[in-house]
């Protein structure tokens, strides 16, 4: 249910955004991860969480229930975005955002590491329409990192190291 390339540095994310960043700790077995996070969240004193999601109902369901369950809102706001505009907005708006994980036909190794720009999401664009794939990543196409944005106090240097197996691939960060 939740992405793993990248998630060793979420707790520099969270010091860049000048937010509290707690740990929750999971196996990654479904279902059962649910409980962990609602675990986790259970002994925060919080009103809401707020989900990154555009448009796995898998994901946002299991978040909702949990919300219920735990008498907070759950709060969406990129739901049902445009792919398009959702990533043609990241980009005029400052954020940079890096591909992190590769698992589709049409992106190979070269685009690792790749920070989205006007240029490449131009090529992005053309690549997702010729091969068919989810310009926004949401099915899991590839996967990617904020290194920097307008909500951002800096941004993350980064080292990594590509993992490729010819046909996907991810970055490990040092």
């Amino acid at each position: 249910m939740f992405q793993v390339p990248g998630t060793s540095l979420v707790e520099k994310q969270a010091e860049l955004c000048q937010c509290d960043w707690v740990s929750v700790k999971t196996e990654g077995i479904p279902e059962h991860e649910v409980l962990d996070l609602k675990s986790a969240l259970s002994g925060l004193d919080i009103d809401g969480i707020v989900s990154g999601a555009l448009r796995s109902d898998y994901q946002k369901t299991r978040l909702e229930r949990i919300c219920e369950d735990l008498q907070i809102k759950s709060f969406t706001p990129l739901w049902h975005q445009s792919g398009q505009s959702h990533m043609d907005n990241l980009v005029a708006n400052g954020f940079k955002v890096m591909i992190s994980g590769i698992s589709c036909e049409g992106l190979g190794r070269e685009w690792l590491g790749v920070i989205l720009d006007r240029r490449s999401l131009a090529e992005l664009t053309k690549l997702s329409k010729k091969y068919r794939f989810n310009v926004d990543g949401e099915g899991g196409e590839y996967e990617t990192i904020v290194v920097a944005g307008p909500h951002m106090k800096g941004e993350l240097t980064l080292e990594y190291e590509i993992h490729w197996d010819g046909i996907r691939g991810n970055l490990s960060f040092a």
